[in-house]
C-alpha cells in the first residue's frame, strides 16, 4: 500500500467516525476545538502540498479530466451549502459573513473551519451571557 493509499484510508476511517459522532451526538453547539484542530491540521497539510506542487496543483487537478472537474463542482456544491446553512447562524451572532463568506470562497474547508471554531465560540459565549 502506497502512502498516498494510508493517507486516502485514514481520512475515509476519520470521516466515517466524524459521520457516526454527528449521527449520535445529540450537541446543540459544536465543538470550537475540534473545529480549530482540523483546521491548522488540513491548512498545514494544505501548506506542505503548495510547496511540494504550488499552486497551480489545483487547477491542474481539478481540469485534467471528468473525475477532476467532478470534484471540483462536489467541493464547491458542499462548501456552498455549509456556507448556505452558517450564514444565518454567523449573523445572529455578528459575524461579518461577506468576509467569511470570502475566506470560504478562496480557502473552501480551511476558511470553512475556521468560520465554525468562531461560530461556535461565539454561540457559546452568547449561551454563558444567557444563564
Amino acid at each position: 500500500m502506497t502512502a498516498f493509499e494510508f493517507i486516502w484510508l485514514a481520512a475515509y476511517a476519520g470521516g466515517f467516525i466524524a459521520l457516526l459522532t454527528i449521527l449520535i451526538a445529540k450537541r446543540e453547539v459544536g465543538s470550537t476545538a475540534i473545529a480549530a484542530i482540523l483546521c491548522a491540521v488540513f491548512g498545514a497539510f494544505t501548506a506542505v502540498q503548495i510547496v511540494q506542487d504550488g499552486v497551480i496543483g489545483f487547477f491542474i487537478n481539478h481540469t485534467q479530466d471528468l473525475t477532476g472537474l467532478q470534484v471540483w463542482w462536489d467541493l464547491l456544491m458542499c462548501a456552498l451549502i455549509a456556507l448556505f446553512f452558517i450564514a444565518p447562524r454567523a449573523r445572529k451572532q455578528g459575524m461579518n459573513v461577506t468576509l467569511w463568506g470570502l475566506f470560504v470562497g478562496t480557502t473552501a474547508s480551511i476558511g470553512l473551519l475556521a468560520m465554525c471554531a468562531r461560530l461556535f465560540w461565539l454561540e457559546r459565549q452568547a449561551s454563558a451571557r444567557a444563564a
